[in-house]
């Protein structure tokens, strides 16, 4: 039997020096807001998420970068595996066996989002992974962690889909492993601009194509709400100036809501 659901924000707040930590300072008394808010400053005060110039991937020059890379300690990985455990609870459900997540930033996420779910909720799932490369001895095979077997369900777990190519690489294999299937994709931040469409975002262009839902922790628009001349981790992180250039970015290249 799983044990009653146990909020993140207590495991959080248990030490007052905790909670100083991760609170920022415009909390609203909704528990959701309050949950999204601390992962906003979790990826701050984590050097996850940057404001700045940076050069994307897609070519396009960006005023926002992420990079779950950053994420290299302990206390780090523990915490966001709670943070992933509850978006999932919340968006999709319990009624699942394996957390899957794409090499290679996908392999931590899958390991520390099981260990999360067991933590919060006491449910026991397994990870998968798949290898970039065939390997043909030892351990051999496509895949790391658990085999995958007919019937089962999945939730698949990235750091940000910029494009769903690493969804369109993967998908197949688990598919072509075992007949299963995918109930939904969690990601960390949706960046809330076009794919490859050139109207919806990639997150909702993947739900369309492979019919699975999808969502993030937090949006792009809840980030800018959240830190905008507001003080997080001592400092106002998104001042008027960053804004009007985020706006000016959304404007050329922010994508429509999904109907």
């Amino acid at each position: 039997m799983q044990t009653a659901k146990r909020s993140f924000i207590t495991l959080v707040s248990v030490k007052p020096a905790v909670q100083n930590t991760y609170v920022c300072a415009s909390l609203r008394s909704n528990m959701m807001q309050e949950y999204k808010q601390h992962f906003i400053e979790f990826m701050v005060k984590s050097d996850v998420l940057k404001f700045g110039d940076f050069t994307l991937k897609s070519g396009r020059k960006s005023p926002i970068f992420m990079n779950a890379g950053a994420y290299n300690t302990g206390e780090q990985l523990h915490k966001l595996g709670l943070f992933y455990a509850q978006a999932i609870h919340d968006a999709f459900g319990l009624d699942f066996d394996v957390v899957f997540g794409p090499a290679y930033k996908g392999i931590p996420l899958s390991v520390v989002t099981a260990m999360g779910l067991h933590e919060l909720y006491g449910k026991e799932v397994r990870y998968c992974s798949n290898r970039k490369e065939l390997k043909d001895h030892g351990d051999s095979g496509m895949f790391l962690g658990a085999p995958l077997r007919d019937g089962e369900k999945i939730v698949m777990v990235e750091d940000v889909t910029t494009s769903g190519k690493s969804i369109d690489e993967t998908y197949p294999l688990l598919t072509e492993a075992a007949n299963v299937t995918v109930v939904g994709l969690m990601v960390s931040l949706n960046r809330m601009e076009v794919g490859k469409s050139g109207t919806l975002c990639a997150l909702d262009e993947v739900a369309q194509r492979y019919h699975f839902p999808t969502a993030s922790i937090v949006t792009m628009s809840e980030v800018v709400e959240t830190l905008h001349n507001k003080p997080c981790q001592g400092r106002v992180v998104i001042d008027d100036e960053l804004k009007q250039r985020i706006d000016t970015y959304y404007e050329r290249y922010g994508a429509q809501a999904k109907n």
